[in-house]
């Protein structure tokens, strides 16, 4: 399994109406230096309507200004979908709507 498609497994496990950071799905694959790594997947998510890449955050919960499927306010929005609730415009309730880890990811 590449680390692309690790990635991937990873974030197929973040429950909807939760979110997880980049770093926490770095960690899952095996690797916390990976976090700008799972960025550079998820930009090119293979199967964006099944790979839920909106789910993933920034570690202080801001949603990603180069969100690849229709910039930042479609990523609120589809979070929002999902239940997840803001304390401001662009920053997911962390406390509230974070995932504490996910399983790692083996190959």
């Amino acid at each position: 399994m590449t680390t692309f498609e690790k990635v991937y497994a990873a974030v197929r496990l973040i429950p909807r109406g939760s979110v997880a950071t980049y770093g926490q799905v770095a960690r899952a694959i095996g690797n916390p230096r990976l976090a700008r790594v799972v960025g550079y997947a998820l930009h090119g998510n293979p199967e964006p309507g099944v790979i839920p890449c909106h789910r993933v955050v920034k570690r202080d919960g801001a949603v990603s200004s180069a969100f690849a499927f229709g910039g930042a306010n479609r990523q609120v929005e589809l979070l929002q979908n999902e239940g997840v609730e803001f304390i401001d415009a662009s920053h997911v309730d962390m406390a509230r709507f974070c995932v504490r880890a996910l399983p790692y990811v083996v190959e």
